[in-house]
């Protein structure tokens, strides 16, 4: 995958991936913004004359902030997940830090992303930056969607239950070692978000469970659910 900024310390090619290591653990809540990110459909206002349900329906649209530009966390943005979604060619990328400094030991997580990205935004994380990623929107976690049973095979990561639906998926014709599938519990990308991992060549099966909460995959081709 491109690399943009820092090397990610994400999915590396040929080895079974091992993550980002993340200090911290935390809850996987709904977050927010105090600027709305450009393009935005978020971003919404009431329409005039829409009375105290449109006022309502527009408070609890959730705002975005944008793909390019370094945030404090607390002040800039609030702690929450958030989602990034139609990046190309592994160009975006974002890191949440413990500091500042800029320095590597101030990494907590980072990714190039190609497709959709979720990260969860800490408390105690200090500053969150994003490079030529498309605008980050603010998820609510506990929402349920229509999970579909395929999903592209460089689509980046996909929500259990809302995105993908579980069960057994396959994906065929895949070379070098280029596919890389990961099953997580959070969106954090620390070492104790992935429940399991791999790089592969052909064909990839693997089953996603109801209590996954994620699924990542990057250079495979197209999954499609078996059982």
């Amino acid at each position: 995958m491109g690399m943009k900024g820092k090397i990610a310390l994400g999915a590396v090619v040929g080895i079974v991936v091992i993550g980002a290591v993340s200090a911290n653990s935390g809850d996987d809540s709904t977050g927010g913004s105090e600027s709305s990110g450009k393009g935005s459909s978020s971003s919404a206002q009431a329409k005039p004359g829409g009375g105290k349900e449109s006022a309502k329906a527009a408070e609890e649209k959730k705002p975005a902030f944008e793909g390019d530009g370094q945030f404090q966390v607390g002040s800039d943005i609030k702690p929450g997940t958030y989602r990034t979604t139609g990046n190309e060619d592994g160009m975006c990328y974002w890191e949440r830090a413990k500091d500042a400094s800029g320095e590597m030991d101030s990494l907590l997580a980072n990714d190039n992303v190609t497709g959709t990205s979720y990260v969860t935004v800490k408390a105690t994380d200090k500053i969150f930056k994003s490079s030529d990623c498309n605008d980050w929107e603010a998820v609510d976690t506990k929402a349920k969607g229509s999970p579909a049973a395929k999903m592209a095979g460089d689509g980046g990561m996909f929500r259990v239950g809302a995105d993908i639906a579980p069960g057994t998926y396959k994906s065929t014709g895949n070379e070098d070692d280029m596919c890389y599938w990961e099953r997580a519990k959070d969106a954090e990308h620390g070492l104790d978000s992935i429940i399991a991992n791999d790089n592969v060549s052909g064909s990839a099966v693997v089953t996603i469970s109801a209590k996954d909460t994620y699924f990542k995959t990057s250079g495979c081709t197209d999954w499609k659910k078996t059982g």
